[in-house]
């Protein structure tokens, strides 16, 4: 399970406490601009940045994967501009909590703000950070060009691998206008809250007059974390201000904190709420922040900048792009050296980042990035490629479906037995039993999730040994269609049809008779699933024999029901052949295409889909073991999906 632990600054403008001129902290370049290797306006090997356009060890964090395809979208796109309207996101370039250069890196995110009609936008109605999201409403609306986002930066890391090193924190932002100040804020989340764009209002929101507030003990110390603002000011290419406050209840104002100072500043919904922002000073002196913007002509990344009028820029103008950094454990904060806890442990669960028409804290909310999820790596799901023995034992590869390279998963047993190695996400066992995945996000960190299988026997069971063949089906309208030809007709009284939402715990759902005395015989069975509530259900067949035996056919998966919203990869990783699960609520035509982690385009198929839910294949015999990118085009509409081809059952 996820930790979510006290996160709280407030930086004020000092001279010891600011640095205002380019800088690398922890290995990343806090300079204005976002290439690695370089440095201060010059090519400088080593350090890490948003992006990478040059040779070197340094790293980008952001994953470009595609970038090329989408500029080139943007170069054929006309009016209405659909494609450059469009927002996307892009993760961070390696799994969450990797080990990069020898940095622990927890998580990154880069964000393309809508464009033109821009329907991430506050309108009329009570919009400022001491109110409820509840009574937030956002839509279209036209707001001045400085206060309109194009992209924003995030990214967490520690200055070493160890639970000593230092953790830092980044963030960046593009602005379409330079002119004057600009303010934002970066407002973190204890809670999952999100924005509905048809409604144009907020949900999830915490309990304390819609945020998550904080608690203390009689002492000071923090019970329990709540939500907090970083807000920003930045002025002739400076950043001149930081200013962190924490939710919470007026109450507890007279309470001193035992990590903190609180600084004289509370905001709520209004002059006498129960419930604001408090501002807080850090007991810890010295410089902690730096933070400044980008020079004119700066190189605005691989894919590129598109202006609020459409159009579209390769550089950067004088203060369009505003960074900063902040040593969170020079400021107290780090969860490690602060609360003893796990070196994985995070500060908040989701982010907004906004923009106000003036340095009041009260002020009007214009722009903003919707909700966007942080440190949330996969929970490990585990299934067995036998997850049945019959009639004699053998061998089974356990497999966790969705890996992340950065984790470590550890396998254990209450009965059954391991043929070789215990750790990894694949392993092999020749026994029946109950098997137990464990998972790390990273080596030493406290467990993150857990998954359980078991593999049964049964003795009077014989194996169908090719009598099955084409076992298949289809999912239309919340029916599974399923259809198989069986050589064993004369044997066979009956076919059971079985059913999973895991892949390894069925049940009967359907009886079909055997209706052919001799030769080869084609069956189908209808499934309805409209109480399912599974992404994916699998099936196989046991098949009643006169003898009394009872054989079985392989397993095979299919994808979610018509009302399935989003596009599915299965396997993940992948052996040979890659699945798509892709929904549609029309015919129309799909084009795929996959990417190497380099960019470089491997292979492109076009599909035509159906209305409901498409399971696509794709051969993956030739793929080398490594990460890849499956780009999916419909119509307007454009999805990146993440998946390995798997290093230990498939490495080519």
């Amino acid at each position: 399970m996820k930790t979510l632990l006290p996160f709280f600054l407030l930086l004020t403008l000092t001279a010891s406490s600011q640095i205002t001129t380019p800088i690398i902290k922890a290995g990343f370049g806090v300079d204005g601009e976002l290439r690695a290797n370089f440095y201060n306006g010059a090519l400088q090997n080593g350090n890490d940045d948003w992006f990478l356009n040059n040779t070197g060890i340094g790293r980008n964090v952001i994953d470009t994967t595609g970038a090329a395809a989408i500029v080139a979208g943007y170069l054929s796109d006309v009016s209405p501009y659909k494609k450059r309207m469009s927002s996307f996101y892009r993760p961070m370039s390696v799994p969450q909590f990797s080990i990069v250069n020898n940095k622990l890196w927890l998580d990154a995110l880069f964000v393309r703000d809508y464009h033109g009609t821009d329907t991430t936008v506050f309108v009329s109605g009570s919009n400022k950070n001491g109110d409820s999201p509840a009574s937030w409403m956002g839509g279209i609306q036209g707001i001045p060009d400085k206060n309109d986002i194009l992209d924003m930066f995030m990214h967490v890391r520690r200055a070493g691998p160890n639970r000593t090193d230092s953790l830092w924190m980044f963030g960046g932002l593009s602005l379409d206008n330079t002119t004057g100040q600009r303010y934002f804020d970066f407002e973190m989340y204890q809670t999952d809250i999100y924005y509905d764009r048809p409604t144009g209002k907020w949900f999830g929101y915490g309990p304390d007059a819609g945020h998550t507030s904080w608690q203390f003990d009689a002492a000071g110390n923090v019970t329990r974390p709540g939500d907090i603002i970083f807000s920003a000011e930045y002025q002739s290419s400076t950043l001149t201000k930081i200013e962190a406050r924490i939710w919470i209840d007026r109450a507890l104002l007279s309470i001193t904190p035992a990590g903190f100072s609180w600084s004289g500043q509370f905001d709520g919904a209004s002059s006498g709420a129960q419930y604001g922002y408090a501002s807080i000073l850090p007991k810890t002196a010295g410089a902690f922040y730096t933070g400044l913007g980008s020079g004119n002509n700066t190189w605005a990344g691989p894919f590129q900048l598109v202006l609020v009028d459409n159009s579209l820029a390769t550089n950067y103008t004088r203060d369009q792009f505003m960074e900063f950094s902040v040593n969170l454990t020079k400021l107290g904060l780090d969860p490690v050296t602060t609360f003893g806890s796990d070196i994985c442990g995070t500060p908040f669960n989701r982010i907004v980042v906004k923009t106000r028409s003036s340095a009041s804290f009260t002020a009007e909310l214009k722009d903003f990035v919707a909700p966007t999820d942080l440190f949330l790596a996969p929970r490990a799901q585990a299934i067995a490629d036998v997850p049945f023995y019959c009639g004699a034992v053998g061998v089974s590869n356990l497999s966790v479906i969705n890996p992340s390279a950065s984790s470590v998963y550890t396998w254990s047993t209450t009965d059954g037995h391991f043929y070789n190695t215990t750790t990894g996400p694949n392993v092999t066992v020749d026994s029946p039993g109950t098997y137990i995945v464990k998972q790390q996000l990273a080596a030493g960190c406290n467990p993150y999730a857990y998954d359980t299988l078991t593999i049964l026997y049964d003795a009077s069971c014989i194996p169908m040994a090719n009598r099955i063949t084409g076992l298949r089906g289809t999912i239309k309208y919340n029916t599974a269609h399923l259809n198989w030809t069986t050589k064993a007709n004369k044997e066979t009284i009956y076919f059971e049809v079985e059913r999973s939402i895991n892949g390894r715990d069925f049940e009967k759902v359907g009886r079909v008779m055997a209706d052919s005395p001799n030769g080869d015989a084609d069956y189908s069975f209808d499934d309805n699933l409209a109480t399912i509530g599974s992404a994916s259900v699998y099936y196989r067949l046991r098949a009643v024999m006169h003898v009394g035996q009872a054989n079985y056919s392989g397993i095979i998966m299919l994808g979610m029901r018509h009302d399935q919203k989003d596009i599915n990869l299965f396997p993940n990783p992948v052996n040979d052949v890659l699945q798509l699960s892709v929904p549609s609520s029309i015919r129309q035509e799909a084009k795929v295409s996959v990417f190497d982690i380099s960019g470089s385009l491997l292979k492109t198929e076009h599909f035509t889909l159906n209305n409901g839910v498409n399971i696509l294949q794709m051969d993956a015999a030739s793929w080398k073991a490594g990460t890849y990118m499956v780009n999916i085009k419909m119509g307007d509409a454009i999805v990146w999906k993440k998946f390995v081809v798997n290093s230990t059952l498939f490495n080519k």
